[in-house]
C-alpha cells in the first residue's frame, strides 16, 4: 500500500472536510450560502469546491505546478478580492496537511510511509508559497486599479472645475528636445 492508495481511499472524507475547513475562514453567515455548489447561483462556493477537488486530485497525480496552479489562482483570487490578509488567504492549503495526518497519520506510520509523506508535505508546502506569488499579484492588481481610477476621478473634477489642460506628446518632445538643444 502506497500513500496514493490511502489518499484515493479516503479522498471524499479528506475533500469534504478540507471544504468545511476553508468555508470556516468566512464569516458564519456566508458559510451556509458557500456551501451550495451551483456554478451560477453560488460562483465562488463552486469554485471553492471545484478548485480544492482539482488541486487534491493534482497532487494525487503528481501533476506539474503549473497545472495546479490554475486552480490555485482561482481560488487566492477571490480571497484577495475579500481583502483577507495573506495568511487568511493561504491559511486553507496548510489545512489540508492537518486534515492528511488527522486521517492517516497512523496508517502512515503503520505502512512505513514516511518518505512518501514528507514528500507530498513539502509538494503541499510549495503550492503555499505559490499561493503567496498569487495573492501578492492579485492584490498588486487590485491596487493598480484603484489608482489608476483615482487618476481618473481627480482628472475629470479639474477638468469639471476649468482647471486642467492637455498637453499634446509632440509640444512635450518639442519641449524635451528644445531644452537639450539650450543646454548645448
Amino acid at each position: 500500500m502506497n500513500l496514493n492508495n490511502l489518499l484515493s481511499e479516503k479522498r471524499s472524507v479528506i475533500l469534504k472536510k478540507w471544504c468545511d475547513l476553508t468555508l470556516q475562514t468566512y464569516p458564519e453567515e456566508s458559510q451556509s450560502f458557500f456551501r451550495k455548489k451551483d456554478q451560477f447561483a453560488n460562483p465562488v462556493g463552486h469554485t471553492i469546491s471545484e478548485g480544492l477537488a482539482s488541486i487534491y486530485e493534482g497532487l494525487l497525480e503528481g501533476a506539474d505546478v503549473g497545472r495546479i496552479s490554475e486552480f490555485l489562482d482561482r481560488i487566492i483570487r477571490v480571497r484577495a478580492i475579500q481583502e483577507f490578509s495573506p495568511s487568511e488567504a493561504v491559511s486553507f492549503v496548510f489545512g489540508l496537511k492537518s486534515i492528511i495526518r488527522e486521517e492517516l497519520g497512523s496508517r502512515i506510520l503503520q505502512n512505513g510511509l514516511s518518505e512518501e509523506w514528507a514528500a507530498l508535505d513539502a509538494r503541499i508546502d510549495g503550492l503555499a508559497l505559490l499561493c503567496f506569488d498569487i495573492y501578492a499579484q492579485c492584490r498588486q492588481k487590485i491596487f493598480d486599479i484603484r489608482v489608476n481610477e483615482v487618476r481618473k476621478r481627480s482628472h475629470r473634477l479639474l477638468q469639471m472645475a476649468g482647471l486642467s489642460y492637455e498637453i499634446s506628446e509632440d509640444n512635450e518632445n518639442n519641449k524635451d528636445n528644445g531644452d537639450l538643444q539650450e543646454d548645448k
